[in-house]
């Protein structure tokens, strides 16, 4: 893809957000919206200056907590998808606990995390795990209930074992669904880090409580702004990862390159 491909492609999600920016700055110096409720994105720029020193701090405790949750989810959540594949009996006896469990939400069980945990990072880190779980089991459980039915019968036709079909073409087949979990997981993760900071500690999720306490809005906007950009990160993270490991057999990813 060349430069001006490139950029025309650019152009259409960032045209919106440059208005909208502009509209917003006009609107606060007008007077016609107060300060108080949103501010100025020039404001949070300033803010994103200033504190830059604590705000990079709280974003790297953010983000390495919701990377291990999202590694701890991911490890947890394929090894249930995988145990749920096995049995349609297991499947229909738990599946339905973990349909449960994600509509829980995480706010009301971060105070019983505190007490399994304590406060500090091991809440942080089983809150991002506990909203960022699901969807890797759903996605992971589609995907190996996906294999192609001829393909399953060309392996029990070479009498391979159950731990061959599964390593060797229900896992790869499953890729392309597992790697889609993990973008929506990615995302979930950071926000049930912040979500555990609130009450755990720490990271971007106390810099917006201290924020709103001492009416700092704009600080407010420059953390969730942040957060924001680590979610696109994550979710930029396993794209790349995604392509390096289909982009060469799955057409997925070859129609999308």
């Amino acid at each position: 893809m060349t430069l001006q491909a490139r950029l025309a492609s650019w152009l259409p999600p960032l045209l919106p957000l440059m208005l909208c920016l502009g509209a917003a700055e006009i609107a606060v110096r007008m007077a016609w919206v107060p300060s108080y409720l949103i501010p100025a994105p020039s404001e949070v720029l300033q803010s994103l200056f200033d504190d830059r020193a604590e705000l990079a701090q709280a974003a790297w405790a953010t983000l390495s907590s919701a990377l291990a949750g999202l590694l701890l989810s991911f490890v947890a959540g394929t090894f249930v998808a995988i145990a749920l594949s096995s049995s349609d009996l297991a499947r229909r006896a738990f599946y339905p606990y973990a349909v449960f469990f994600q509509t829980v939400p995480i706010i009301s069980i971060a105070p019983l995390l505190v007490i399994w945990f304590g406060f500090g990072q091991p809440t942080v880190i089983a809150s991002a795990a506990i909203v960022s779980v699901f969807p890797i089991i759903a996605s992971t459980l589609l995907g190996l209930k996906s294999t192609e039915p001829s393909l399953l019968d060309l392996f029990k036709l070479y009498t391979a074992s159950k731990r061959q079909t599964l390593w060797m073409l229900k896992i790869p087949f499953a890729l392309p669904q597992i790697f889609s979990g993990l973008r929506i997981a990615s995302g979930l993760a950071v926000v049930g880090a912040i979500v555990g900071e609130f009450i755990g500690g720490g990271g971007l999720g106390s810099v917006v409580d201290g924020a709103r306490t001492q009416q700092r809005i704009d600080r407010v906007f420059a953390a969730v702004l942040i957060s924001s950009l680590l979610g696109v990160v994550l979710v930029g993270a396993v794209n790349f990862i995604s392509a390096l490991s289909l982009g060469s057999w799955h057409s997925s990813e070859r129609k999308s390159s």
